[in-house]
């Protein structure tokens, strides 16, 4: 299991990369819905990645990253291989959302909504990029594989 999710989250961040790129090269096409949904694809992994090792956030769920969005991609895909490689699956972790409510999920279930959730806000990203005249990426799990 640990192995499957070694190849997701290594498919999250380079999918993560090939966006930052795109972002960089054509800034000043992108509109704001865009800009703040990629910051929220990386600050929401940051915070998981965070409550998964009991510690504070460095960002807000929906704070807008600047020129850094490689730097925390790559951050984020570091504290995730460290965490498969320290941490079980099966652990049930109890946490606070940012409502202020508390949930407890296994390290496994968040581990896969990170990349669910990752998946889903850059299909929404891709459409963001095409009103802006960008040609989006194709992201396809498959076609990564391939």
């Amino acid at each position: 299991m640990k192995t499957f999710f070694k190849e997701l989250f290594e498919y999250n961040h380079y999918f993560n990369e090939k966006l930052s790129d795109i972002f960089y090269e054509k800034n000043e096409k992108l509109n704001e819905p865009s800009i703040k949904l990629f910051s929220h694809v990386l600050n929401a992994h940051h915070i998981w990645n965070s409550r998964i090792k009991g510690e504070s956030s460095k960002y807000g769920i929906w704070q807008v990253q600047g020129n850094n969005l490689q730097d925390i991609n790559s951050d984020n895909r570091s504290q995730t291989l460290f965490i498969l490689d320290t941490h079980d699956l099966d652990r049930s972790l109890t946490y606070i959302n940012s409502k202020g409510d508390a949930f407890t999920n296994t390290v496994r279930d968040i581990l896969f909504h990170v990349i669910n959730h990752s998946t889903y806000h850059r299909g929404q990203i891709a459409a963001q990029l095409k009103q802006c005249g960008i040609e989006p990426l194709t992201t396809d799990y498959i076609f990564y594989k391939r």
